[in-house]
C-alpha cells in the first residue's frame, strides 16, 4: 500500500467542502540525482553473542524512472533493505536517501512520495475491488468523490473494471496482486517498492503483474523490485544488484551480468541416455573445445561457443556423423540463474 505522511511545507487543499487532494510545496532535493541511494548501509539485530547482521555495508543506487532488481538468496537482506528504505526500520549504520530525503531525518517526506507492495496482499476479502480502492482513498483523505474517481482510474488502468464489483475473495491470485498494486498507487507515488510481488502466483498471474509493472515504468515511476524469480528480474529490470550476506556482490544490466559468466553455450538433448558421453565428445570436437559439461539425468550436453551459427551447423553435422540422435539442439546466452549461482558460490568459497 502507499504511505501517507505530511512534513513541514506540505499541506492539504480542500475542494468542494470535504474532498481533499494531496499537494506538496517541497521539491525533491536531488532532482537530477538517484531516486534511491544507500551508502554503507548496515543493520544489526540484537546485541552481544545474539547479534545478527542483516545488512553489512550495502551500497545501492537506483536511477529515476527505471526498474532496479535486487536478487539474493533467502536471508540475504533484501526485505531488511526495503524496510529501511521505506522508513519502517532504522539502520544501525550508514546512510540512505529516497527521493532526496534522508530516511532517518525526513521519514514523513519520504512516505509522502513512495508506495510499497509487500509480499502479502493488504486487501479486505469481503469488500469488492472498488470498495477496497475507495477505502484506501478515504484513508488518504481524498474524500468520497475523489476516492471514487481514483478507484475508477485504477480499475481501468489495471484491467479490473469488469470485476470491480466482485468480492476480492472471488479474485484469482493475479487479480488480487494487480488490485494490491493499484492500491499502492492511490497517491501516484514517484517511487514504488515491490517486495517479491509475484510469490505464489501461477505463470498467468505472474505475467499479468509483469504487464502492470511495465505500464508503471512507462509512465515514469521508479521501481525497486526484490525477487527470487530470476526470469522476473530478467524480464523487468533495467539494472540488477545481487546481494548476499547483506552485501552487494554483483551489479549491472542483465546482459552485463550474463557476460561475466562466460560465452554463449550450445545445449544438446540426446535421445538415448547411454550416448551422453559419446555426444559430449562429438560436440566438443565440432565446436573445438574440451570444456563440455554433461547432465546424464537430463540427457544434456553443453559446451561454450564463440560463433553461434557456425557452432550450431558444426554440431548438427558432428552428431549426424557419429550416429547420435538429438531431441533438441539450442544455442543460448548465459542465464541469470547461472549468474546468481556463480556470484553467490564465489562468495561462499571466498568465505570458507
Amino acid at each position: 500500500m502507499a504511505f501517507r505522511g505530511r512534513a513541514k511545507g506540505e499541506r492539504m487543499r480542500t475542494r468542494k467542502g470535504s474532498e481533499a487532494t494531496a499537494v506538496s510545496d517541497v521539491n525533491d532535493t536531488n532532482e537530477g540525482g538517484p531516486a534511491i541511494l544507500a551508502e554503507n548501509l548496515t543493520k544489526i539485530f540484537g546485541t552481544g553473542k545474539a547479534a545478527k547482521t542483516a545488512l553489512d555495508g550495502l551500497h545501492l543506487s537506483v536511477a529515476r524512472g527505471t526498474v532496479h532488481g535486487v536478487l539474493g538468496p533467502n536471508g540475504a537482506g533484501k526485505t531488511t533493505a526495503v524496510r529501511i528504505l521505506t522508513t519502517l526500520l532504522r539502520p544501525t549504520g550508514g546512510r540512505a536517501e529516497v527521493a532526496g530525503h534522508d530516511v532517518t531525518v525526513d521519514p514523513d517526506r519520504i512516505r509522502y512520495r513512495i508506495g510499497l507492495l509487500g509480499q502479502h496482499a493488504a486487501l479486505d476479502e469481503q469488500l469488492s475491488g472498488r470498495q477496497n480502492l475507495e477505502l484506501f482513498g478515504r484513508l488518504y483523505h481524498l474524500g468520497g468523490s475523489g476516492a471514487a474517481r481514483r478507484a475508477d482510474e485504477l480499475l481501468d488502468r489495471f484491467d479490473l473494471a469488469d470485476t470491480g464489483k466482485k468480492a476480492v475473495s472471488r479474485y484469482s491470485g493475479g487479480m488480487r496482486r494487480r488490485l494490491d498494486l493499484a492500491a499502492s498507487l492511490i497517491l501516484r507515488p514517484a517511487i514504488l517498492f515491490l517486495d517479491e510481488p509475484t510469490t505464489g502466483l501461477d505463470p498467468r498471474g505472474r505475467t499479468e503483474v509483469w504487464n502492470a509493472i511495465r505500464s508503471l515504468t512507462g509512465a515514469g515511476t521508479t521501481v525497486l523490485l526484490t525477487t527470487q524469480y530470476l526470469e522476473e528480474a530478467d524480464q523487468l529490470a533495467d539494472r540488477i544488484s545481487v546481494i548476499d550476506g547483506g552485501r552487494r556482490v554483483a551489479e549491472g544490466t542483465p546482459d552485463e551480468l550474463k557476460a561475466t559468466v562466460g560465452a554463449d553455450r550450445i545445449d544438446v538433448i540426446v535421445r538415448d541416455a547411454a550416448r551422453v558421453d559419446a555426444a559430449a565428445s562429438a560436440v566438443g570436437a565440432a565446436v573445438g573445445t574440451p570444456h563440455t559439461t554433461t547432465d546424464p539425468d537430463r540427457r544434456l550436453v553443453s559446451a561454450p561457443v564463440t560463433d553461434r551459427m557456425a557452432a550450431l551447423t558444426a554440431t548438427v553435422r558432428g552428431l549426424a556423423d557419429a550416429g547420435i540422435d538429438a531431441e533438441d539442439i539450442a544455442v543460448r546466452r548465459p542465464t541469470l540463474d547461472e549468474v546468481f549461482l556463480h556470484v553467490t558460490d564465489d562468495r561462499r568459497k571466498a568465505a570458507a
